[in-house]
């Protein structure tokens, strides 16, 4: 057990955990799950802004992506110089906060009375946590949510508004009191790096006017990045702070381009600019854009930076304006609630940092060479990334690691097809109302971050093996974020889950099947190796075999011993490739005389961290000590690229 006294740089209270950034000689990140609502509520008397606490706790290193092109909350956190995580145990107050904090938690306490929507602490503190997650997803999918990340438009303003108000001063003190202010309030919102970018930006924009030194815009940007990497050299893998020079940098090189007599031919190419600039940032990151983002942001950004944000700001001082801001909030809300079901003109794909140092470089040579070449030359590497996969004959099949369950995405040849057997799925307690989160926590989420990064936006078959949760509990999220084109279910009785399901796809209009023999792909086909209806879901599995360029794949679902049994006296199964361990190697499968009679190649056992159920079972793996044993546990996803006479295998650990 470890003990620490630190200062509550933030904090966030979501249902029955409270989650802390500490701050010390090293900062680190602290979770506290409540068991008590009368303790929830004396903690949220108790926690402020800037408060020291004594915290007793066990430390342990932040969790890597164990997903391809999932979040890496390691790297993150590592980026903010912040290396572990502190689960506490033991909680206490032992001193107030100091003056900074003092208005910092005066600030927050009225943001609070006055709105309960998330927005006015979003606009005046930088803090989007309160938002509803569904909404600001939706602004994602528009690619809007820049508007709502403290950055230069909001700096802009201010120090705007400060100039009006400070003009009878002298030139000199006038931009160094605006200068002071907007430092003061950088570091009451934590100093992000989009927001140090823009202070800084303006500082050397200050000096250079009283001391009538005339260096270009871009001048003023290179020297902006170099002060900030040398005060924090970790400023450079910042998102935000790579947007924000990336944008800035190329509305500065445009700005010929951008002139205009037509407000709103300018306003669309300021919106294109932008958008150009941004554009490999977000694929290397999100791997996903919206091509219609730049009509979205013609309209979005008048209405955030002249309408809501100032209105955000009037109705923090005169609560009496707050109805008014909520109307357009809603105006925000309803509109992009609309906007996002216009998805053909979506782009997923992943760009690596190769591709990224590419893409700007046609860019500024394109401009160039024409202020409209940049246009062409940006469009043609995106049209080129997304044809590339198309003359790919290879097949990929990934092996996701999902925790304590079973998921698997098969790609056929050319990307003519996508396939998921499986999705995962962890299934929570029943808890009481308050202690319910504002985000429902899905393991699948970190495929679908997969799929986008692989161009994937339809699955041609959702394949469930059986209606067990491990197995088929993320399928609602599935459908709900990516189109699905059939769903495939066992044979046997449906249970609840799977009832629900097949009312859901009812609803959606989604294909669905069961107790299928085969499936023809386009150039294979998939069988469903059935035997015998058993009287228990897992063996009644979707048992799978399919061969591509001679490597035979076996997925076997849960099935037990007895349906092993059945299916080596069905079947001639022997020499498989690549063999889906049945039940994430319970001894309840994978029995000798079956293993030994398919003699497999490698075998994959899908199956979480120190797993309550002990899985893999030891007589399981000394059953399969013939062949190579991929676990998700210790290898994190596995996948396997399969092509002609060769085979190449990746581990994501």
């Amino acid at each position: 057990m470890n003990t620490f006294e630190l200062i509550v740089n933030d904090y966030e209270f979501d249902g029955n955990k409270l989650s802390l950034e500490l701050k010390g000689k090293e900062k680190l990140i602290a979770n506290y799950y409540v068991n008590d609502y009368d303790e929830l509520i004396n903690l949220k008397e108790m926690i402020k802004y800037g408060i020291k606490v004594r915290v007793e706790g066990e430390l342990k290193e932040p969790s890597k992506n164990t997903v391809p092109y999932a979040f890496n909350y390691q790297k993150y956190l590592s980026n903010r110089n912040i290396y572990y995580i502190l689960n506490i145990k033991k909680i206490e107050k032992i001193k107030d906060e100091n003056l900074f904090y003092r208005i910092k938690n005066i600030i927050n306490e009225r943001i609070n009375k006055i709105d309960n929507t998330g927005y006015l602490e979003t606009f005046i503190l930088g803090n989007k946590d309160m938002i509803d997650s569904n909404t600001y997803n939706n602004y994602q999918k528009i690619g809007i949510t820049h508007l709502f990340a403290l950055s230069g438009m909001h700096i802009g303003l201010l120090s705007g508004l400060l100039l009006k108000g400070l003009k009878k001063f002298k030139e000199s003190k006038k931009y160094l009191i605006i200068f002071i202010i907007l430092l003061l309030y950088g570091l009451m919102v934590g100093l992000p790096y989009s927001i140090f970018r823009c202070i800084i930006f303006l500082g050397i924009n200050y000096l250079c006017k009283i001391f009538k030194i005339n260096i270009s815009s871009f001048k003023k940007l290179l020297l902006t990045i170099i002060v900030i990497c040398l005060i924090d050299s970790k400023a450079i893998y910042d998102v935000g702070f790579i947007y924000s020079v990336c944008t800035v940098g190329g509305i500065i090189l445009c700005e010929s381009y951008l002139k205009s007599d037509n407000k709103l031919i300018g306003l669309f190419k300021l919106s294109l600019v932008a958008f150009l600039f941004s554009l490999p940032i977000s694929l290397s990151n999100f791997y996903e854009i919206n091509l219609l983002s730049i009509i979205f942001n013609m309209f979005y950004v008048p209405l955030v930076s002249l309408i809501i944000y100032p209105l955000s700001l009037l109705s923090f001082i005169i609560p009496l304006v707050y109805p008014l801001f909520k109307l357009f909030i809603k105006i925000l809300e309803v509109s992009s609630s609309l906007l996002v079901n216009i998805k053909i003109f979506r782009i997923c794909l992943s760009f690596n940092i190769g591709e990224v140092l590419l893409y700007y470089l046609g860019l500024i040579i394109g401009f160039k060479l024409s202020k409209y070449y940049f246009i062409y030359i940006s469009l043609s590497i995106i049209v080129i990334d997304l044809l590339l996969p198309y003359f790919d004959s290879s097949s990929y099949l990934y092996f996701i690691d999902v925790g304590q369950g079973d998921s698997a995405l098969l790609i056929t040849p050319y990307h003519r097809e996508f396939i998921l057997i499986d999705t995962g799925g962890i299934n929570s307690y029943v808890k009481e109302e308050w202690m319910n989160r504002k985000d429902e926590y899905y393991v699948s989420d970190n495929s679908l971050s997969l799929f986008k990064a692989l161009g994937i936006k339809k699955l041609d078959y959702l394949i469930l093996s059986h209606g067990d949760f491990d197995h088929m509990g993320d399928a609602n999220n599935i459908i709900d974020n990516i189109k699905v084109d059939k769903v495939i279910f066992n044979k046997g009785l449906d249970n609840e889950l799977e009832s629900n399901l097949i009312d859901k796809l009812k609803e959606m209009n989604i294909k669905y099947d069961k107790d299928l023999s085969y499936i023809k792909l386009n150039n294979n086909i998939m069988y469903f190796l059935n035997t015998i209806n058993y009287d228990n879901e897992n063996d009644n599995s979707n048992v799978l075999y399919i061969n591509i360029y001679n490597n035979k794949l076996l997925f076997m679902g849960d099935a037990s011993l007895d349906k092993e049994y059945d299916l080596i006296n069905k079947y001639k199964l022997d020499k498989i490739d690549i063999l889906k361990v049945g039940h994430h190697g319970s001894k309840t499968s994978s029995s000798k005389e079956f293993i030994d009679k398919i003699n497999s190649l490698y075998a994959v056992i899908s199956v979480g961290k120190n797993n309550r159920y002990g899985h893999p079972n030891k007589e399981t793996l000394s059953n399969l000590s013939k062949s190579i044993i991929y676990r998700t546990d210790n290898d994190g996803s596995v996948m396997f690229k399969l092509k002609k006479n060769k085979l190449e295998i990746k581990t994501y650990n």
